[in-house]
């Protein structure tokens, strides 16, 4: 097996675009994953305040969503047509519309008719924005009648301001760095590593160098041999970005981070027996490749982390279920961000296991009826 790896490493190094995929490319994603979410969160989102009241109360509001750090005012207008003409031309991401006699509404306890319009094409950003502009208006219509109309009108009323407290867990800064990037890395590396392993071994396949590559009587070692030094690769660079992000950005491990450590390695030797097995059925790149970017490139879509499974159609649940990066995505959630038992976390684990012997005996016979074909 040693004596394969070593191969394979020769091989890595006499071939500089290879080497470059294999070593220089994660390193390349991760830095540019890095950088996207090293921001935290989206701020400064342009909106528009539609003020028809122009009272005292629309005032406090419009302060209120001022010093809201999410959101920035774009523009304050009178006219409704100007600010839906913004965000036709996503100059703005939406608006917080203040008809005229609202606070003379809003005192006679009723409906101060405030309405809040935002653009809901891109997902995350209308969820962040809405909320940003729902609750800074609350706060302004709240400060408007505690402190200005209430202080004013009965002076000597000590009126009690309700108070919901509101916990966030596991993500309270609501940082995209913490949601997305660490289910982004790992998402586009498998698929680069399914491609470096699926190439190593089709272009044996292509120059018939299959005799110096696998021993007829070692068919398991010469696979690993094969495979192992791309996967240890990718484990390598997986391992120095969390250290980035635990111990560089702050986003400490709550779990167990051996547990991570070992279902990371399982992860990538999952999809790189995967990827063996399909170039060894198939002997053709291209078709392999074709595979690799449908089976691979839904693993975000079809695992649960930005869309619930829960009432989901039962193919898009029969699909995650057969993809490795599920149950990994939802072990490293468990243990990098929840903190929870090591035993909650063994049905992932175990999954990966499955995942991995089953392909990895797949690969092994595969590879093996090869041979013989050559050597018949």
């Amino acid at each position: 097996m040693f004596a394969v790896m070593l191969r394979e490493l020769r091989y890595l190094k006499r071939h500089k675009v290879d080497l470059f995929m294999a070593v220089i490319a994660p390193l390349l994603i991760i830095l540019l994953f890095g950088n996207m979410f090293s921001s935290g969160k989206a701020e400064h989102l342009p909106i528009v305040v539609i003020d028809q009241d122009q009272s005292e109360m629309s005032r406090k509001v419009i302060h209120a969503l001022s010093i809201n750090h999410t959101l920035k005012i774009k523009t304050i207008t009178s006219s409704q047509d100007e600010a839906e003409k913004l965000i036709n031309t996503t100059e703005a991401w939406g608006f917080v519309m203040i008809p005229e006699g609202a606070e003379q509404r809003l005192v006679k306890a009723q409906d101060a008719q405030i309405s809040i319009a935002y653009n809901q094409s891109f997902f995350s950003i209308g969820n962040t924005i809405s909320s940003a502009m729902l609750i800074s208006t609350l706060n302004g219509m709240a400060e408007y009648l505690g402190q200005s109309y209430l202080a004013n009108t009965i002076p000597y009323l000590d009126v009690p301001t309700p108070h919901i407290k509101i916990s966030t867990l596991y993500n309270p800064s609501m940082s995209y760095e913490l949601f997305l990037e660490p289910f982004m890395v790992p998402a586009v590396l498998h698929l680069l590593l399914c491609c470096c392993v699926a190439f190593a071994i089709g272009q044996e396949f292509k120059r018939k160098t299959v005799n110096e590559w696998v021993n007829s009587k070692q068919v398991i070692s010469s696979l690993l041999g094969k495979i192992l030094p791309y996967v240890f690769i990718f484990c390598a660079w997986t391992a120095c970005w969390m250290f980035w992000l635990a111990h560089v950005r702050g986003y400490f491990i709550a779990g167990s981070l051996t547990l991570i450590l070992a279902a990371q390695f399982l992860f990538y030797f999952s999809y790189a027996v995967i990827s063996s097995t399909v170039v060894l059925a198939t002997q053709n790149l291209p078709k392999t490749f074709g595979f690799i970017a449908l089976y691979g490139g839904s693993s975000p879509s079809f695992s649960g982390i930005t869309l619930p499974l829960n009432n989901a159609p039962a193919f898009t649940q029969f699909w995650s279920m057969i993809i490795p990066y599920t149950p990994y995505a939802k072990l490293q959630t468990e243990q990098w961000i929840i903190g929870s038992d090591l035993y909650v976390s063994l049905i992932p684990f175990n999954i990966l296991v499955i995942f991995a012997i089953l392909f990895f005996a797949l690969s092994i016979r595969l590879l093996k009826k090869n041979v013989q074909e050559i050597h018949p």
